[in-house]
């Protein structure tokens, strides 16, 4: 199982200056992959801003949004945006996208919070379409250079169209921030639902976790605040942030028990020495 490590984009206030200092400790620190996590109504930094900018500060670390919130932009934009990441990454990104669900997100005139499954289904063709460089906006340009991959996408969400669209459009899924005995279910239902869609091999399975190792009773107040809209899974989220080794060797072991490739830990605060922190840990 893979290691990675998140940025902390969405940190309260966060000191976006900070962002590609972190993201080259954290590939010379040895973690797997830099993530992000989305929301536009909240003051932090643009998972895409927060990506493009880890894209310019590395070399070799993987890429992922765990997850961008999808329906909140315009298609050929996010899929424009995703493409300049990626290739200024040189073909590092991987785009989780989720549907949203907190109604301030949805800030674009248009794209409201109403008919959100509806509105991915179509914005996955759209991506697909741009970044197979077919001509956008009613002429004959592309939006992206020429040689532009198909960027590999990882879905969140648990309704049952979540895992269906996953199957179909996807290369895996991505639990939510829970304990492994929470995401155990998740997880054979992504697994059931690439079989049912004859798909072969195994869905890449994509863990997360939150910590906090120098100040975990402020990452705690983070965490908590960033899902304070979600009521009683606040509470749940922030009581689960790691804040020991032993709390982060036991969230390790479980998920490689359930057969994750991949666990993203994510930082409840923007102290950078916290990087090195998890790395003794956990690397």
């Amino acid at each position: 199982m893979k290691i990675g490590i998140g940025l902390p984009n969405q940190v309260r206030d966060v000191r976006a200056d900070v962002i590609p200092a972190w993201a080259a400790r954290a590939e010379q620190a040895g973690f797997s992959t830099l993530g992000t996590v989305g929301r536009i109504a909240y003051p932090g930094v643009m998972d895409t801003v927060a990506l493009a900018a880890a894209a310019g500060a590395t070399s070799s670390i993987g890429l992922v949004s765990n997850v961008l919130l999808g329906t909140v932009w315009p298609a050929t934009l996010l899929a424009k945006e995703a493409a300049g990441i990626d290739g200024v990454s040189g073909g590092r990104l991987t785009l989780g996208i989720g549907i949203g669900g907190r109604p301030d997100d949805f800030v674009v005139d248009g794209l409201g919070p109403k008919g959100l499954g509806k509105r991915i289904d179509q914005d996955l063709a759209t991506y697909r379409s741009v970044w197979a460089g077919k001509p956008v906006g009613g002429g004959d340009n592309p939006a992206v250079p020429a040689g532009t991959r198909e960027i590999p996408l990882v879905f969140g969400g648990n309704a049952p169209a979540s895992y269906a669209r996953m199957a179909k459009w996807g290369d895996g899924y991505v639990g939510g921030s829970m304990p492994p005995a929470v995401i155990a279910g998740p997880f054979e239902q992504a697994r059931a639902a690439w079989q049912d869609a004859g798909r072969s091999g195994e869905p890449r399975l994509i863990a997360i976790a939150y910590f906090a190792l120098g100040d975990n009773d402020k990452g705690r107040a983070n965490v908590h605040d960033y899902y304070s809209n979600f009521g009683e899974f606040a509470d749940l989220v922030a009581n689960g942030v790691n804040g020991t080794a032993d709390a982060l060797k036991a969230t390790l072991a479980g998920f490689a028990d359930l057969g994750a490739d991949e666990l993203i830990f994510n930082p409840a605060t923007d102290d950078v020495d916290e990087i090195e922190r998890l790395a003794d840990i956990v690397l």
